[in-house]
């Protein structure tokens, strides 16, 4: 069975620009701090990856402080800070923010105090795009970067949380980018790495896959290549409605990620959805990785208006620059099929 991956939210492969500029990174001896030739070429490759993610993002002239990822990216943001949020906000946001601010149904949340509030830029289960204010304290970008043209310069947020796996980079890396000037308390210290933020040895490896990553993302956008993905997340979408009629496709009238499709078909839970396309050869999810393993329903499609028991009932496929329309067609018929099996049994 050739399997197709279509969980590209939850992780994307690593990329092959990613891959080599590791393996490059791997041949370096040198402690990024030291100053001696071998230190130099490390902290060299360091701070090309970090101009590199910071051109990608549109961040030239912020700052830009290598995490272990967006989960630590947000913590040094948001720790010690009283901020305000929405409950569609993903885990590693959530653990920081008061979730008070009003979600509507599509997924848009409402923002009355900017500069003390945290809003992400794209949801991961829904796809959803919101509207940043300026003068915005903080925003998760993870989801968004590599799959929209994102200028965070422009943006009005002054802090931003982004992560390399999201993207094709390697898992374990991050960073949370700054405008120049804003103060900002390290939460690890010891060393003066990243500026004075975040102390202990650069993972020069993982960076150096970001920068690579962040870059090669940067010539898909120039090149098209997420609209080409959009077009495919349309074609899914009109197959399955076109012999689904109950299925519900969460945020349709709203912006959305080109590459996310987070659907609904009410009784049939999607925990078992995605077991049997995982059977028939698909990777999907029922929503964020970080909480797919709870068998709750999603809190983002809650805050949105569904009942618990539809809410329960979602799926999220999310596609790539690899995805084919074969493999849209294919993931498309084996759901249907599916599906016919579940009415029968309910029959």
């Amino acid at each position: 069975m050739q399997r197709v991956y279509l969980d590209y939210n939850a992780t994307a492969p690593l990329r092959p620009e990613a891959r080599e500029a590791m393996l490059e990174a791997m041949d370096l001896i040198g402690n990024p701090s030291s100053v001696h030739a071998e230190g130099r070429a490390a902290k060299g490759l360091v701070e090309r990856a970090r101009a590199q993610v910071a051109a990608a993002l549109g961040a030239e002239g912020a700052d830009v402080i290598f995490t272990s990822g967006a989960t630590e990216a947000a913590a040094l943001a948001c720790s010690g800070r009283d901020l305000h949020g929405s409950m569609v906000e993903h885990d590693a946001v959530g653990a920081w923010i008061n979730p008070d601010l009003s979600v509507d149904a599509e997924g848009r949340v409402s923002v009355s105090d900017p500069g003390g509030s945290v809003l992400q830029l794209a949801n991961s289960e829904t796809g959803v795009i919101q509207s940043l204010p300026e003068g915005l304290a903080v925003s998760d970008m993870t989801q968004a970067f590599g799959k929209l043209p994102v200028a965070f310069n422009w943006s009005g947020a002054e802090m931003a949380l982004v992560s390399a796996h999201k993207l094709g980079g390697p898992k374990g890396i991050g960073a949370l980018v700054i405008r120049r000037g804003t103060d900002l308390a390290a939460q690890i210290r010891g060393g003066g790495q990243e500026m004075g933020r975040r102390a202990g040895t650069e993972n020069v490896i993982g960076i150096a896959g970001f920068g690579a990553a962040a870059e090669a993302c940067g010539h898909d956008l120039a090149e098209g290549k997420w609209a080409q993905i959009e077009k495919l997340r349309n074609i899914l979408e009109n197959t399955i409605a076109e012999f689904s009629n109950e299925t519900i496709f969460v945020g349709k009238d709203a912006p959305r990620l080109p590459n996310t499709s987070c659907f609904v078909t009410p009784g049939w839970k999607g925990e078992i959805q995605v077991m049997s396309m995982d059977l028939s050869g698909f990777a999907i999810s029922a929503g964020s990785a970080c909480s797919s393993g709870k068998v709750k329903a999603s809190r983002v499609l809650r805050a949105m208006g569904f009942d618990e028991a539809l809410a329960g009932c979602a799926i999220r496929v999310s596609l790539g620059p690899q995805t084919s329309e074969d493999d849209i067609l294919r993931f498309a018929e084996a759901w249907l099929k599916r599906l016919q099996k579940h009415r029968g049994r309910l029959a």
